[in-house]
């Protein structure tokens, strides 16, 4: 028998890519999703890379009854990967309540139906956020976690201490949270990547769309950071490297190989890139050229994150395999090809 894993937010972009994972290493996947920021068209991607289409639950996990009768009326879960969350920054910011409510509700009626239902085994999606503002760099999983500058941040970090206080009271549920920097890329074929609605709040996609002719210019939020360009420095990590490492984490999970009930990682490359050096490597890799301005800072972004994962590298046996080149030529061949699919779809 596969084993069977229940993804929250699987039609998401990083939920997408890891549902082909799982796959490819043949677990059975089904996903709850509610389509707030995603499109159902991603099951057929997921289905053109692997022949197999999963099947799709759509529910709204805020709903407490509806999340119940997700997990009721579907048996032998053996682990759940935990996506399904708000993303943006800075619309938490302006909208703060949205994101407590539905980030926190919704992984709160998840473990609330796995505990009924004796699902003991669950993966989060967390985020180098939880650090804030770091004190030394690059970051391990020592650093303490710090009040992030946004209320997105902050379900993450809050989230955590909900998971270390339920696998203290219920002895038989372990999880591992998996703390993103920031992930970019799209698969290999260019028939799955990452489409934001609206103007993106991510680096990438709003590169390869200004690139593309969707947006007229880049923003690039603030150049008076103390570092090298001014520009803010993050850890970008390509999506199918995250993805492979979820599946790691899953194997970890069914063969008890955890050392605690509550573990972290990182999930990075260990690298730190400007913003502007991201736009330079897509230029040089691409010989295409990118309009961008310079504008104020974005709230709740900090100078610099990268990651030490060397905890990762020896408990999971993880590490990113993939280069930046290969992130934004991969990026770049996914956006080609949605928009032409668009055009075809038009005429």
């Amino acid at each position: 028998m596969k084993k069977r894993i229940m993804v929250t937010g699987g039609c998401g972009y990083i939920g997408s890519h890891t549902a082909v994972a799982l796959i490819e290493n043949d677990f059975e996947v089904l996903i709850l999703d509610d389509l707030s920021n995603s499109n159902k068209e991603v099951l057929d991607r997921i289905k053109s890379i692997t022949g197999i289409r999963p099947k799709l639950l759509e529910v709204d996990l805020k709903d407490s009854f509806l999340c119940d009768n997700m997990f009721c009326y579907n048996k032998n879960i053996d682990a759940v990967i935990h996506f399904a969350a708000h993303k943006a920054v800075s619309e938490s910011i302006e909208k703060p309540l949205k994101y407590y409510h539905n980030n926190l509700y919704a992984l709160i009626n998840v473990l609330v139906a796995m505990e009924k239902y004796n699902i003991n085994n669950f993966i989060f999606s967390s985020s180098a956020t939880v650090y804030g503002n770091p004190d030394e760099l690059p970051i391990t999983e020592k650093n303490k976690t710090k009040r992030p500058f946004s209320p997105y941040g902050n379900t993450k970090r809050v989230a955590e201490e909900v998971l270390e206080d339920i696998t203290i009271s219920n002895k038989d549920l372990s999880a591992i949270s998996l703390r993103y920097f920031n992930p970019i890329g799209a698969h290999d074929s260019g028939c799955l990547g990452e489409l934001p609605n609206g103007i993106p709040n991510n680096l990438m996609p709003y590169i390869t769309q200004t690139a593309v002719g969707i947006r007229k210019t880049l923003s690039v939020f603030g150049n008076d950071y103390p570092t090298k360009d001014g520009t803010p420095i993050r850890d970008y990590i390509h999506v199918v490297d995250l993805a492979e490492a979820h599946v790691i984490a899953v194997q970890r999970l069914l063969e008890k190989k955890q050392e605690n009930a509550f573990e972290t990682f990182n999930l990075g490359t260990g690298n730190g890139y400007s913003v502007l050096e991201i736009i330079n490597a897509f230029e040089k890799v691409l010989n295409q050229k990118v309009n961008y301005t310079i504008a104020d800072r974005r709230p709740g972004d900090v100078p610099q994150l990268y990651s030490d994962t060397s905890l990762a590298k020896t408990k999971l046996g993880w590490v990113a395999k993939r280069n930046l080149e290969n992130m934004i030529a991969t990026a770049w061949k996914w956006e080609q090809n949605y928009r032409q699919e668009q055009n075809l779809q038009e005429n």
